[in-house]
């Protein structure tokens, strides 16, 4: 989770850099900040469980986590479009994102998500 968090911190702080707030093409702020917020209740209600063992916290934290999944699912089609646009007259902040970042909070992404739906399942120790 740690990882993953890093990874889109990074690329929180590249958006914020190359002006992804103003702009009005490419990942928008609303889109960008429901995901990174969410994500971040995620880990506290995640947290919470783990003090707490309650398991209505860990499958409330894995809801919330498929909510960040399907929102940053979204994020990664734009920044493809973005990627692969013959017009680049338009350059929108998120081209800034590096691409090992990208995949690397992708991948660690689904991996969370795996394990989390594992750990709240009673699966593991």
């Amino acid at each position: 989770w740690v990882l993953t968090a890093l990874g889109g911190a990074t690329m929180l702080v590249q958006w914020l850099r190359h002006g992804g707030v103003r702009q009005s093409e490419g990942i928008r702020a609303a889109r960008l900040l429901t995901h990174a917020g969410l994500a971040v209740l995620g880990l506290a209600i995640w947290i919470a469980y783990v003090l707490a063992e309650e398991s209505a916290l860990a499958w409330t934290a894995v809801a919330l986590l498929v909510a960040v999944a399907l929102i940053g699912a979204t994020m990664f089609a734009i920044w493809i479009r973005g990627h692969n646009r013959r017009d680049h007259t338009l350059v929108t902040a998120e081209t800034s994102f590096p691409l090992p970042v990208v995949v690397l909070h992708g991948v660690m992404a689904v991996v969370t998500l795996a394990l989390a739906i594992l750990a709240a399942g009673g699966f593991g120790p």
